[in-house]
Formats: structure tokens, C-alpha cells, sequence
């Protein structure tokens, strides 16, 4: 019956209106262009970084979500540029986007910097109506169907830090609550929703060779509870890493990775689920890429070929 439907739009409604929205990652720590648009820029080379991830192994539809990140500076200037592609699929629900960001760094003193960025981009909603199965007939019109809609999305973020030492990050992602209305009737409450990210991280230097990371990320997009990730991560010569994060009430994640010549950095993470899905599910699988460009690699690579 077309009760049926209207319960699922309920379903998908109140996911989009009242639980968090954005995608999470275990590795945030390694690409924060993904959560802040003022990081774009901060460092003197441009880099480019893909997330991938598969939550909750063994269960059907279970969310995917993939990333790829661009930013760099603007030679000259105190200014950064950075691209975000992203989809995110949650069983007949999906969201993909792009959105572009653009930083300004104020030198504080020395290598301390405040940085105030902004993003602005689209991103397209969609339920696959043909992947909804009901028990008894409804609209069948509706469940054949592929439905869309592309929204604006706007975010701003402040970041301070100090090169290779630490950083500390706000930002807020989808600051306009565009709604999202993909049938007719929906609730109200299915709009974007305003998240608030809180992140930062500090170095500490235990001796030549080995380097201590403690990080936390904190996001909050009411009415949800407050969702807090700490860990840390142990970085043996700049090149090889182990780490765990924390999730609370959700998952533990454990971290391993490996820069190779500087340029090439590889991480995994495997999250141990708390919560009642472990029952069902082997876990959670995360994998980052990122490859760095800059002159001084560059003439790495010519060396290399001499």
C-alpha cells in the first residue's frame, strides 16, 4: 500500500533533518581539507587526497563514501585554493557534490597563522526508488523512479597553526539549510543541516626518530548528540605511522601508514564497531591516497631520472 511509501519518506526525511548528514572518516587527521575550507593553501606545496571508505562490512547497503580533495597556495600571496568531490551512498540514498574553497592566511609571528576560508559549491540528492522493496503494492511510479535535486552548499571555516608543530580548526559545512523536498509533502525538517566541526593536533617530538601526534575532532549538528573522535598517532621518522581513534559510543579504529620519498603518503584504518551492529557487521575499512607536488619534489624526480 502507499502507506508503506510514506513510511519510507518519513524514514528518509527524518535522516535527512534530524541525524547527521555529512559522511565521517576514521583518518580525519590526515586530510582536514575534507572538514575545513581554510586549510587550503597552508602549506608551500599542492596536494591532492582520496578517501575511501566502506562502513559496516557485511550488511547490505551499508554507507560508502568517497573523497577527493585538492588545495595548494597561490604563489605570491597569502591565499590558498582547494576542490572538494565527494559521494556518499547510504542504500537507495544518495549524495554526491563539488564544491570549491578559498583560504586567506594572516601571518601571525614566525610560522603561526590564522586562516579564514570559505566554500561554495553544489551537491545533488537522489533516492533510487527501484532498489525500495514493499511489501504490498504502492505508487509504483514513485519506486521505479530515480528522484533528484541539486542544492547550494556554503561553508566557512578559521583555522590557526604552526607548521609541523599543531593546528586548530572550526568550521561550519553547509551554512545555508537548503531544503531538500524530494517528493511531495515532504516534512519541512528535510533541509541540509548545519554541522559544527571542532579538530586540532599537536606534535610532540620524543626524540630524532620518533614523533608523538595526539588529535581530536569534535562535530555537533543539533538535534544529534555531540560526537567526539580522539586518539593519537606514533610517527616513526616522518614515514611510518601507528595510531587509534576513539569514537564515542560508535566505533575504535586502528591506523597504520607510510609516506614514501615525501610525496606519496598511504593510510588505513580499520574501525571495531561498540555498538550493537558489530553483530552483524565485520567492521569498517577506510583507505587514504595523497600525492604531494612541489618544485622541491619536482627536482627530486629530475635526480631521480639523471
Amino acid at each position: 500500500m502507499i502507506k508503506q511509501l510514506y513510511i519510507f519518506i518519513f524514514l528518509i526525511t527524518a535522516f535527512c533533518g534530524l541525524s547527521q548528514q555529512l559522511p565521517q572518516y576514521s583518518q580525519y587527521m590526515l586530510n582536514e581539507m575534507a572538514i575545513n575550507p581554510a586549510v587550503a593553501g597552508r602549506d608551500d606545496f599542492s596536494e591532492v587526497r582520496s578517501n575511501n571508505r566502506r562502513q559496516w562490512v557485511g550488511i547490505t547497503d551499508a554507507p560508502r563514501t568517497y573523497m577527493l580533495t585538492l588545495q595548494g597556495p597561490i604563489r605570491g600571496k597569502n591565499m590558498g585554493l582547494g576542490v572538494n568531490i565527494y559521494t556518499d551512498i547510504v542504500g537507495p540514498t544518495r549524495r554526491t557534490g563539488i564544491s570549491f574553497s578559498y583560504a586567506y592566511h594572516i601571518k601571525l609571528q614566525r610560522d603561526m597563522h590564522l586562516s579564514l576560508g570559505l566554500s561554495a559549491g553544489l551537491q545533488q540528492w537522489g533516492v533510487d526508488g527501484s532498489k525500495i522493496t514493499l511489501r504490498e503494492e504502492g505508487d509504483q511510479q514513485l519506486l521505479s523512479s530515480y528522484r533528484t535535486k541539486p542544492l547550494p552548499d556554503l561553508g566557512a571555516g578559521i583555522y590557526f597553526y604552526k607548521k609541523d608543530k599543531f593546528y586548530f580548526g572550526f568550521s561550519l559545512p553547509q551554512m545555508y539549510q537548503a531544503p531538500i523536498g524530494l517528493y511531495d509533502g515532504s516534512s519541512k525538517k528535510s533541509k541540509l543541516a548545519s554541522q559544527i566541526n571542532i579538530n586540532g593536533a599537536y606534535k610532540i617530538d620524543i626524540n630524532e626518530e620518533f614523533t608523538v601526534e595526539p588529535s581530536f575532532l569534535i562535530k555537533y549538528e543539533k538535534p544529534a548528540p555531540v560526537k567526539l573522535d580522539i586518539g593519537g598517532r606514533v610517527i616513526y621518522k616522518k614515514q611510518i605511522w601507528a595510531g587509534i581513534v576513539y569514537r564515542h559510543k560508535d566505533a575504535i579504529s586502528v591506523l597504520l601508514g607510510y609516506m614514501f620519498k615525501d610525496y606519496l603518503t598511504i593510510g588505513y584504518s580499520y574501525d571495531i564497531t561498540t555498538t550493537q551492529v558489530r553483530k552483524y557487521s565485520s567492521g569498517t575499512h577506510e583507505l587514504m591516497l595523497g600525492l604531494k607536488f612541489s618544485r622541491k619534489q619536482s627536482s627530486t624526480w629530475e635526480g631521480n631520472t639523471k
